[in-house]
């Protein structure tokens, strides 16, 4: 089970959408558009995508690592572990 299974739906909305912006940014490009303006829109998809890694980070916490903690041992310092590094993955990004 993954942690995000309840709310896969939005997940995928969220991916959906962003697909979209990423669809928007190649046109935006194709026209030549003026480049301040694909910034802005670059930045957009990137908080998009950051909003959607946060969103997948805290059903990961909720669900998995609390599961694993909740049985103790190796499994549980393993998604701890697991986590801490997805989390300095985000933040360097």
């Amino acid at each position: 089970m993954t942690g995000y299974e309840k709310h896969k739906d939005d997940i995928l909305r969220r991916l959906r959408r962003i697909e979209g912006q990423v669809r928007g940014l190649q046109r935006m490009v194709e026209q030549d558009t003026y480049c301040i303006d694909v910034l802005t829109q670059v930045s957009a998809t990137n908080a998009a995508l950051q909003s959607c890694a946060l969103a997948l980070l805290d059903e990961h916490l909720s669900c998995c690592v609390t599961e694993a903690i909740g049985h103790g041992g190796d499994r549980a310092r393993e998604k701890v572990t697991e986590a801490s590094r997805a989390i300095a993955r985000l933040v360097r990004s």
